[in-house]
């Protein structure tokens, strides 16, 4: 361990973490539930004792010092040893607490997820709230967010780190415009998906593996698929089909919502059923955390409610 960090007191040594992890003084003192006057003193001593200004401000935004770039694992492993020796001993009770719960979900999941969670949570915490946010773009981002939020769902199949619980499956559909002149008796070919442009998402890179939906087209011989429009997120896929001579591939639960409201239809095609499985992760640090253990099981029951 660094000479610097032997000295600081574990108080100190927490607030340290959270504001390197957060690189915000008001972030930070939401994690350590202290105001930001507080954590603004924190952040003070913690200047004069490494000399270094430690977090810098730009524009709006702050960035960690050299030093405290290169601090920063030090002080993580630290944290999570004094944790791996100390256990966790916070208590967590659902009918009492006030905590925020940070969630972080693509909109598809919203829509399946939000309600029946949000109404368990009144039910049996009801003290409690939900903060959702978008899922990150990038694998990088991810492991920060994994760190920041009490659960990130995404589907399977992206190789991301942390622990993992699947939460629901759901099948792909092909939606297409109900006056698409290459409808035949509800169908498309695997010449009409070859030849007619689709709408495709984009949310989040899954660096070397390939999609389920990919591998299939693939084995079918439409990997060379014209993609006319790319889209950031699942929801808005089948409003850019709609009125249009677009396929787009979306979840069979999110495809039913929308039929009718979008005059859309969905198309047979001589694709294999492809299925994808939407799943919480969370940091290994948050495993043993009373409050995360209990929204994990809160998850498992929604899920279990929506089969």
């Amino acid at each position: 361990m660094p000479e610097g960090l032997r000295d600081v007191d574990a108080n100190l040594l927490l607030s340290l973490h959270a504001l390197l992890e957060e690189r915000n003084l008001t972030h930070a003192g939401a994690r350590m539930t202290m105001s930001q006057s507080a954590m603004s003193g924190a952040l003070a001593r913690l200047r004069k004792h490494f000399n270094d200004e430690l977090l810098t401000r730009t524009g709006r935004e702050y960035e960690l010092t050299p030093f405290a770039t290169r601090l920063r694992p030090a002080v993580a492993a630290a944290v999570e040893a004094a944790e791996s020796l100390l256990g966790n001993h916070r208590e967590f009770d659902p009918a009492t607490s006030g905590k925020r719960f940070d969630v972080s979900m693509s909109e598809y999941a919203m829509t399946v997820l939000a309600e029946p969670l949000i109404r368990l949570l009144r039910e049996q915490a009801p003290g409690c709230s939900m903060n959702f946010d978008s899922v990150p773009e990038s694998r990088e981002q991810f492991e920060v967010q994994l760190l920041r939020r009490d659960l990130v769902v995404v589907p399977l199949g992206f190789d991301l780190p942390g622990r993992t619980q699947a939460v629901f499956t759901d099948e792909l559909a092909c939606v297409v415009a109900r006056s698409n002149p290459r409808l035949k008796d509800g169908a498309l070919t695997l010449e009409d998906l070859r030849e007619m442009p689709h709408a495709v998402a984009e949310f989040l890179s899954a660096g070397e593996h390939r999609r389920p939906l990919e591998v299939e087209l693939e084995a079918k011989g439409l990997a060379a698929r014209t993609v006319l429009v790319q889209v950031t997120s699942l929801l808005t896929l089948p409003f850019a089909v709609a009125g249009t001579g677009m396929c787009a591939f979306v979840p069979a639960r999110m495809a039913h919502r929308c039929l009718d409201m979008l005059d859309l239809v969905i198309a047979e095609t001589p694709l294999d059923t492809v299925s994808i499985t939407e799943a919480a992760h969370w940091h290994p640090r948050h495993a043993a955390d009373p409050a995360g253990v209990w929204l994990r099981h809160l998850l498992h029951d929604v899920a279990v409610d929506i089969l």
